[in-house]
């Protein structure tokens, strides 16, 4: 439950999910990267890498202001994306991302997300590694469920409201909300750095 509680707020990689879901490209392969990334920090975490992470703020800072960078940039192309309703149909006719330029996005998303550091390793992590015994790792494998039945419904689930985003006024929202939290996300992150 802890799991889901933390993947399921709107973010960066979820939006970014939720926009392929619709569009149907590459799904599966990025909900397969999606989960074994967030499986991959969890076990980490449990694994030790919570307590390292907490020994280095410089680590911390340059991802905070990795991220922030590209969230922001992400939020200014989604905004832009949102003023131009022609280029706004359907997943038909806009340009489909490549399979390595979605799972590359997919990365970025993922990995220069301070957040996920913060929730999957730290926070998971070190609640993980406070288990007695191969209970951490039962924990770890709970986490890691959950990721994969999140990110499964996000993605495959997307295309029941397929219909909606069949006009290009719902992808226009859809844009205009990802860019105003992507902004938002970043500035969050930004404020971090002062």
């Amino acid at each position: 439950m802890l799991g889901l509680t933390l993947i399921v707020a709107i973010g960066a990689q979820n939006a970014f999910v939720l926009r392929q879901g619709l569009r149907r490209e590459h799904v599966g392969p990025i909900v397969a990267l999606c989960a074994a990334l967030d499986a991959l920090l969890m076990v980490a975490g449990v694994a030790g890498l919570a307590q390292l992470l907490g020994t280095r703020p410089a680590l911390a800072l340059t991802l905070t202001a990795g991220g922030a960078l590209f969230l922001c940039a992400y939020g200014l192309r989604a905004l832009w994306r949102a003023r131009q309703p022609a280029t706004l149909q359907a997943a038909a006719g806009t340009q489909a991302l490549g399979l390595r330029a979605a799972l590359l996005q997919t990365l970025a998303f993922t990995l220069l997300n301070p957040h996920v550091y913060l929730d999957t390793v730290l926070l998971l992590g070190s609640l993980g590694a406070q288990q007695p015994g191969a209970l951490k790792w039962v924990f770890a494998a709970g986490a890691a469920a959950a990721s994969v039945v999140w990110f499964t419904a996000l993605g495959y689930g997307a295309r029941w409201l397929a219909p909606w985003f069949a006009r290009p006024r719902a992808w226009q929202l859809l844009d205009l909300l990802i860019g105003i939290t992507m902004l938002a996300l970043a500035a969050g992150l930004a404020w971090r750095l002062r």
